[in-house]
């Protein structure tokens, strides 16, 4: 291990702790191997069918998985309706499991302050931050468009290196990143003033980047792999910003934003031909509508079922859009799950099966009565 040797000697020269650093290695070195990458938990097999196609995340909370008890707090996601309550790959894995596959559901990854030690010292890690999910995910809670490359987390050389262990795997795979609306909401007042300013264009810009980069990652070793880029969600239409904004010029403004990040995906998906960009403000209208013509809320109610009626609102009941803790509540992401599969099956051209609204509905029901 030469380059580690020199890494680990050279920080003993810097701080002068020859010893400490000695013991240090050697706890690291002799700890178990779960302790420093995964504890898998109990699978049903050991590898997929081969008809099967694998699925990767990348992206912020919104991807991350709602049963992962190590990265939310109890009353998150769902409070007492947690159990209830699915991210969209959980939705998959109940519709879609024998056909999608995300890897099996393990504790897995390192966080800090393990993480800072194990990459100054040149450590392999596997995945960054440590939590509960399925293998093939790599998304975290505050993810930006930084974390797909250069952050500590690094989703995206995270996930390349397990691709390049199992490179025939990925030939009929495909890897979803959804990310970037931490990096525009902060921004939403100052292009509702002035539309376009410097520092949203070098924020849209920046990320536009690494998007760039992170794709050309992927593809350096797996050309066959499809590359599913989700747009951004207007925030304008979150519940708790309906009482903001209330004229059509200032949401104009606030769609110009969204338009530019979104115009900067279909730009890069234009130049490959293995990639799709999955429109999430169209698919958020097709269900909820929109804001009126004079920017104030006029939102349609969605019906699963005869009975269970949900409203652009928040709350952790399935009668919400969205969660209390401000993400997508269950109906939301069924229906997300449901398009997300259709745009596999129609756009991505997978051999995978459309999810039924019938299949959406007894989903709903078996979690909500």
């Amino acid at each position: 291990m030469p380059r580690f040797n020199d890494r680990f000697n050279n920080f003993c020269k810097t701080f002068g702790r020859r010893r400490l650093c000695a013991l240090a290695c050697l706890a690291l070195t002799l700890a178990p191997v779960h302790a420093l990458g995964s504890t898998p938990l109990p699978s049903p097999s050991n590898g997929p069918p081969a008809e099967r196609i694998s699925l990767a995340a990348i992206g912020d909370s919104n991807s991350l998985s709602y049963q992962d008890r190590l990265s939310h707090a109890p009353e998150h996601r769902g409070g007492a309706y947690r159990e209830r309550t699915l991210q969209w790959g959980e939705v998959i894995d109940r519709l879609r499991g024998g056909q999608i596959d995300q890897g099996p559901w393990e504790v897995s990854g390192v966080s800090n302050p393990r993480l800072r030690w194990m990459d100054i010292l040149g450590m392999p890690i596997t995945r960054a931050p440590r939590k509960e999910d399925f293998r093939y995910n790599f998304a975290n809670n505050g993810a930006d468009c930084e974390q797909l490359l250069v952050t500590r987390r690094r989703q995206i050389p995270r996930l390349v290196k397990m691709m390049d262990e199992d490179p025939k795997r990925w030939q009929r795979g495909v890897v979803v990143i959804r990310i970037g609306l931490a990096n525009l909401i902060p921004l939403m007042d100052i292009q509702v003033a002035t539309p376009g300013a410097p520092a949203v264009q070098a924020r849209v810009q920046s990320c536009m980047a690494r998007f760039r980069e992170s794709v050309a990652m992927i593809r350096s070793n797996h050309p066959q792999t499809h590359i599913v880029l989700v747009g951004s969600f207007d925030e304008s239409n979150d519940p708790g910003n309906l009482d903001h904004w209330q004229s059509a010029r200032e949401i104009g403004n606030i769609a110009l934003m969204f338009d530019a990040f979104d115009a900067g995906l279909r730009a890069i998906v234009a130049q490959d031909p293995n990639a799709s960009f999955f429109d999430d403000r169209a698919w958020f209208h097709r269900m909820w509508g929109s804001r009126d013509a004079q920017g104030r809320p006029a939102y349609k109610t969605v019906a699963i079922g005869p009975t269970l009626r949900v409203t652009n609102t928040m709350g952790d009941e399935p009668s919400h859009a969205l969660l209390s803790d401000d993400h997508a509540g269950l109906v939301w992401n069924v229906l997300w799950a449901q398009a997300l599969v259709r745009h596999l099956h129609d756009v991505a051209k997978m051999p995978v099966t459309p999810i039924s609204d019938a299949e959406v509905e007894r989903l709903v029901r078996s979690l909500t009565e």
